[in-house]
This record gives C-alpha cells, structure tokens and sequence, in this order.
C-alpha cells in the first residue's frame, strides 16, 4: 500500500469478515497480518470485467503432448496456431505437483509440476489470454509436507487438519462420493480421525485455524504474482465443518468468499472470482451473495438439461428452468458450459429433471460407451452423481439409438450454449469433438479419465487440417460462430433475455443488447427432423432487416414460415456483426 490511510482502511473492511470468522482471535493482528502480506496492488490490463467477445477455454496442462517439449509450451504453441482471436482467456487446471485425482490433490502450491513445464510458460499463455488458475482450497494431498508434518507432530501441518471425534454427529454430512468420510492416522498424540470430503488422499483443511487462512491468502498473491487473473475456487461449498449440520453452503463458507473477494477487489481490481459449486441450482444462486460474494458462478443445470433435451428431442425441462433462472445482478455473470474435465453433474438436475427420466439418460449414456458415478446419501442410500462420457459421444443419437447427425446435434448444444447469457466456456475435447477415451480408463481404473484424453499434437494437428474428420468439421465451425458470437453486443454477458415460447422440438430465447440497438432470436431445433418455424411467432419488427447470422442468410419475409433442418440453429438479428 502506498500510505498509512489506504493500508488502514483496508484492514478495516477485512475486519468486518474476520469477526464473524474468528471471533476469539485477535482481530486486529490478522487483519494487519492480511494487510502485510497483500503489500502490493497488480494493475490489470483491462477495466471491463467481460464483453461480447470473451469466451473460456478449459484444459489440462497436458491435454495436448508433443515428444521433446513441456505439455505447457505445446499447449501454447497449440493455443497461438488453432484458437487465437476466438478465445480470450483459458482455465489451466491444476498445474501443481500432486498425487492423485489429475490435479486435485495438491502436494505443493508453489511449485509448476515439472513434468508440465514452468511458471514461465504459464505466463506465456497470460500474456496473450486471461489465466484462470483453480484455487483448491478445500484439501490437500496426504503425500503434501503439511500432511506429513501433522502426522510428526510439527509445524507448519499441526493444527491444519480437522480432527474429529468418533461420537460427533456427522449424519447431515452431505457427501459428493461414496468413500468414507474420516481416515484413522496415527500421530504422536495417539490415534485421530481426519477429515476427506473427497478420498483419503485428499485430507480436507481446517479453516478454523487463522494460519491456514494465511497460508492459503499466499497462494493466492503467488498467483496474482505470476498472471492469473481468473480464480476458481475448487469445492468451495465444504470449506467449513461443523459436526450436526450438513457442513455444506454453512454461514462461515459464504463469509470466507466475502472475504476474498474483498481482498481481491481491493488490491487487484478487474480480477475475477468465481465458485465451483456443483448442487442443486437454487444452493448455487446463492454464492453471488448480495453482489459480495463469486463474480461468476458456474451454471451447472445447464449441461444435464441440454443432453436431456438433445437426447429426447423436447425443450420443455430447459425452458422450464430457464424461465425461472433469475439475471445475474450487477457485475455478476455465469459460466456456461456444456462439458468439463468431471463428468455431467446430475445434482444440479435435481428437481428439474424427474428421476425416471434420469434413470433414462443413464440407460442412453451407457449404451454410448459412458459410465455413471454415484454418492452416499446420509440415510446410507446412494444417487446418481454424475455421468462420465465424453459430451461429442454423449450426443452420439438420441433415446433411439445413434444416428448419422451426432456432428450437427453436438453442434446445436454448443450453439445453445454461446447465446445465453453469460460467459460461454469449451472444454477443450468439445473444441476437438474428442471421443470416449476407453484406453484411459482401461489404464487409470476410473469413469473420469474417459473425457481426459491426451492427444498427440501432431496427429492432432492432421485430424484437424483434414476437412473430413470430426475435428476438423466440429472445431472449424465451433471457432466461427465463437467468432460472430465475439461481434454481436446483443451478446454481452449482460444484456437482457427472454424465453420464447415455441413448439417443444424447437428452444428458443431473445437477447437485447444494453443499449437496445440490437437483437438476436436464438433458434435451435433439438430434433433429427425437419422442423418449422412460423415467424410470427418471434414477433420480428417490421421495419427492421433481418438476417441468420449463422447461415448469413436474410430472411425475406417477416411473416412467413422458415424450416429448420436436424438440429439446424438460427441467431436471427436485425445488426449483424455489431460491435
């Protein structure tokens, strides 16, 4: 800080939360502790927090390999050559050292995991994209220096770690799996039981302690200091435990992102802060706080509601949940995606999708070469967590069985996708229409690594300049409309939208820029047939010219009827390629 004034303010904002967290500790002292360590301010390149043009790239440092080279360096070299001018920022996932669960269980925060590469070549990538770094705040990996100095009794590590008495109520826990919920270590103390969330080599921390507050606060400025200005704080929703609640979404873990996001607000301004939280879409609402909490959160129904409605060929469960999704407030998005390094969530589809009809999806999904992951319960039941498959194979047909339109049926969901309001975000094996990887899970023993392939950047690189492969067909038409999607303003993360109401083959919306200059009917027909379209139906103004951005076709009439072929989409705007 560059004077007394601005460093005392700012400990007092920090105050306000510390108290709710901490309050038998000294206050002041860790305010001023947060203040020291956050001693700088980084100035961001850009002052708008999202347009039209910004759209995510999600990866794997090694998604894409080339013999004699770092994973991190041919991801640049991959990003720079196929995508660059479409994609504006790229969610590296976890790129540190760790022991298990690709990335999630980290063993050391300060560290790039050599066999990626470098914090250079992490920057590299910033200098051209917005980075987004995965914060995983919630646990540590058992094999990490913290772990193994709790279990010799010495610091830092003790105290770190949630001990937890056999007795202690633990019947609400909600569980994302269906591992045991405590490990039994041996310490110089005698025997404990710690707490997993996630596995046994996932050891969750204790944030009841202060100095793991800080010790994650340092993970975070290393970040800030090597270019990430996008930060996912990973299953943010377990981060504080209380035995006899369901140690979900409690009052303290809504406190604990307040916190940050007034620390980041306060000495990076543009960065960007955003929860992974994959429940129920009412408990994920509820992390954009009052405007005070995540600047984006992840739309997880989305992804289970567009497979549904791709696979049955009917809209009504997505308009449904769309009808009564709330605008983002002020300064607050979502992040659109169909597909990601998990598999598709099924907790988000809660209440949105009926449970036969879940059952179904599985039945579809299996047939298709995917896998299915479930949860316990805390009546000792299990459910349906997730379905893990690659999504380009997951749209290979419908509930009768494949057919000869999986490219245009995959296209149609990532169409769907670009036009909501929000960010939209590709998973980089969305991008390369990337199929189930059956070897890997051969070779790993788990469901997920069936949408984690790792490809050889050369063949790659022949798939794609091949006009009749699936990668070359799915990625150059993908990179075109991201490309008309970046120019229209009706496309802002911000501009207002409505449902249309339309026959249930067809999903609809209309989106309206900020300044009402523009407007663009999203139309997607989600059935392998033919489909019609009465125009009258979308009310188009008459004295208006009125064009499909995505055919470039205008429409000659306003009042007439216009067929859609399998899974065609239409972006019907009267501005095209506004900017």
């Amino acid at each position: 800080m560059s004077s007394t004034q601005p460093a005392a303010s700012f400990e007092n904002r920090i105050q306000s939360h510390l108290r709710i967290l901490y309050p038998e500790s000294d206050i002041a002292r860790l305010a001023r502790d947060i203040a020291m360590l956050f001693d700088q301010r980084w100035q961001l390149d850009r002052t708008d927090l999202w347009s039209e043009r910004d759209s995510l790239l999600i990866t794997y440092g090694d998604s894409i390999l080339r013999e004699g080279e770092k994973p991190l360096q041919t991801l640049s070299h991959f990003l720079d050559e196929s995508i660059q001018g479409a994609i504006t920022a790229v969610h590296v996932l976890p790129f540190c050292p760790y022991s298990s669960d690709d990335g999630f269980a980290v063993i050391d925060y300060w560290q790039v995991d050599p066999e990626l590469g470098t914090w250079d070549d992490l920057a590299r990538i910033a200098e051209t994209y917005r980075l987004m770094s995965d914060i995983v705040i919630n646990h540590v990996s058992a094999k990490s220096d913290w772990f193994q100095n709790y279990l010799q009794g010495k610091s830092p590590g003790e105290g770190y770690f949630i001990e937890v008495d056999l007795t202690a109520d633990l019947s609400e826990v909600v569980r994302p799996r269906s591992t045991p919920l405590l490990r039994k270590v041996e310490t110089p103390k005698g025997t404990r039981h710690v707490w997993c969330t996630f596995s046994h080599d996932q050891i969750d921390l204790n944030f009841q302690n202060p100095a793991v507050l800080l010790e994650m606060f340092s993970v975070l400025k290393l970040c800030l200091e090597q270019g990430v200005r996008l930060f996912r704080l990973d299953a943010v929703g377990y981060l504080w435990k209380n035995p006899g609640t369901a140690c979900i979404h409690l009052p303290e873990t809504h406190e604990m992102v307040r916190l940050i996001r007034a620390i980041l607000d306060e000495v990076a301004p543009g960065s960007i802060l955003i929860t992974e939280t994959n429940v129920p879409n009412q408990e994920n609402l509820t992390y954009f706080g009052n405007r005070n909490e995540a600047h984006i959160i992840y739309n997880f129904s989305l992804a289970p509601l567009v497979v549904h409605a791709l696979l049955t060929g009917r809209s009504e469960h997505l308009q449904t949940w769309m009808m009564s999704m709330p605008p983002a407030p002020p300064q607050c998005t979502y992040l659109n995606f169909t597909a990601s390094h998990d598999g598709i969530g099924m907790r988000p589809a809660e209440g949105l999708i009926e449970e036969e009809e879940q059952v179904q999806m599985v039945n579809i999904i299996q047939r298709f070469g995917g896998r299915v992951s479930r949860r316990s319960l805390p009546d000792g039941t299990d459910r349906i967590y997730e379905l893990n498959v690659s999504l380009f194979d997951a749209l290979r047909g419908t509930i009768s069985g494949p057919d000869r339109y999986q490219i245009d049926r995959f296209l149609c969901s990532q169409t769907i996708m670009m036009g909501l309001e929000g960010l939209p975000a590709f998973y980089i094996h969305s991008l390369l229409a990337t199929p189930n990887d059956e070897a890997g899970v051969e070779q790993t023993g788990r469901s997920r690594t069936i949408n984690r392939h790792r490809w050889e950047y050369e063949g790659l690189r022949k798939l794609l300049a091949d006009s009749s492969t699936s990668q070359a067909k799915v990625s150059t038409e993908l990179l075109r409309r991201i490309r008309i999607r970046s120019l229209q303003s009706a496309f802002h993360p911000s501009a207002t939208q409505f449902t249309l109401h339309l026959q249930p083959s067809l999903f609809g919306f209309w989106r309206q820029s900020r300044d009402r200059q523009q407007s663009i009917f999203a139309i997607h027909n989600l059935s392998p047939r033919k489909q019609e379209l009465e125009l009258r139906d979308i009310n188009l103004i008459t004295n208006e010219r009125w064009i499909d951005l995505i055919s470039g076709i205008e429409l000659s009439q306003i009042h007439g009827t216009i067929r859609l072929g399998p899974y065609q989409c239409l972006w019907i705007t009267n501005r095209p390629s506004a900017s």
